[in-house]
């Protein structure tokens, strides 16, 4: 058994507000959540408004799967937020 994390660093530069940015971040968790059924959430720069941090994991059987949930997670975010991926960081524990 292993454990797939995925950090992505987004930038959202129209956003104004940390509720504005709330509401983003609430929206995407969900969407990850709902379609993958990961655990995720808002992991850091909780008080910076166009920047965005949000940790994903998900236990998986192998090394294989791992690489392939990653990879779909990643694409799915990238398809479903305005906001720009700066950095992706993976690993498998």
């Amino acid at each position: 058994m292993k454990i797939a994390v995925i950090t992505f660093r987004l930038r959202a530069s129209w956003v104004h507000s940390l509720k504005e940015k709330r509401m983003i971040v609430k929206s995407l968790i969900a969407k990850l959540q709902n379609k993958y059924h990961v655990s995720a959430a808002e992991v850091d720069e909780q008080d910076t408004h166009q920047i965005i941090v949000i940790g994903v994991a998900a236990i998986v059987p192998h090394n294989a799967m791992a690489d392939s949930l990653m990879d779909e997670i990643s694409l799915f975010v990238e398809e479903n937020t305005e906001a720009e991926i700066i950095d992706e960081e993976r690993e498998v524990r």
